[in-house]
């Protein structure tokens, strides 16, 4: 089971936080990743991290969005920095527990999800 948490309200320029634990799997680290998705669009590769924590960012957080993980705890988390009203969306946490390297950031390789978390940019 996949829990997201630290969503929220922020001006634009402003930072989140968001964790994602992972519970209940003791089967060793695997990739995770972030996706987002706005009403009316596709959902959008945010991050995806390997056990290691070598991560691969999508286009349009590059250099303000920042993953990390506690792979003791089984948490990922998005370091959100200067956020942009265009960053407003769902942000659900995936994993592929098939492997340690995250072989895929297309939405449809990723067989669990949390249940999302508003971060609304204004």
């Amino acid at each position: 089971q996949l829990v997201e948490s630290g969503g929220g309200s922020v001006q634009a320029g402003g930072s989140l936080r968001l964790p994602c634990v992972l519970a209940g799997y003791a089967g060793g680290s695997k990739c995770m990743g972030w996706f987002r998705q706005s009403p009316g669009k596709a959902r959008e590769f945010v991050s995806a991290s390997d056990s290691s924590g070598r991560t691969r960012y999508g286009d349009s957080v590059k250099g303000r969005f920042t993953a990390s993980r506690d792979n003791a705890e089984n948490t990922l988390y998005l370091q959100m920095n200067t956020l942009k009203p265009e960053d407003t969306a769902v942000y659900f946490c995936a994993a592929d527990l098939r492997s340690r390297m995250c072989r895929s950031y297309e939405p449809s390789e990723y067989a669990y999800w949390g249940q999302g978390t508003q971060v609304t940019v204004s």
